[in-house]
């Protein structure tokens, strides 16, 4: 049940977004196990004029860039698979954006189960659920 939060520089197209959307389902549903049938992502387009890296901006050095967050449950994967993750993660949004600034963040946020949910009922509601039957 994670959500993916992402910003990359580039110009808004049906393409690109079905490339990142692809790229990120597949690495969080094979490294971090993830069921893809409740992954959600949003992706916004930030303009390279507007995307300033160490004081200039990412169209005056030519560069391309992103970052991401996503939220899973606390305690449901391995220090191991989430730098796996990051690792390939950059990988790919290098093949796609090309020219790709080293300053691209990838942010694994651990939520607690009891704070996090969805369709109304949190992480550690399905779990005790689907544990004490």
């Amino acid at each position: 049940m994670p959500i993916l939060n992402v910003k990359v520089s580039a110009v808004k197209s049906p393409e690109l977004t079905r490339q990142i959307s692809t790229l990120l389902l597949e690495l969080t549903t094979r490294i971090l196990k993830k069921k893809p049938e409740v992954t959600s992502i949003a992706i916004d387009y930030v303009d390279t004029d507007s995307w300033i890296v160490a004081g200039k901006s990412l169209s005056e050095q030519g560069k391309s860039s992103f970052y991401f967050d996503i939220k899973i449950t606390d305690e449901t994967n391995t220090k191991d698979e989430k730098a796996q993750y990051i690792r390939e993660a950059f990988a790919g949004f290098a093949r796609i954006l090309g020219n790709l600034h080293e300053e691209s963040y990838i942010y694994v946020q651990d939520v607690r189960a009891t704070a996090y949910g969805y369709g109304g009922l949190t992480q550690e509601y399905r779990y005790q659920a689907a544990n004490h039957r």
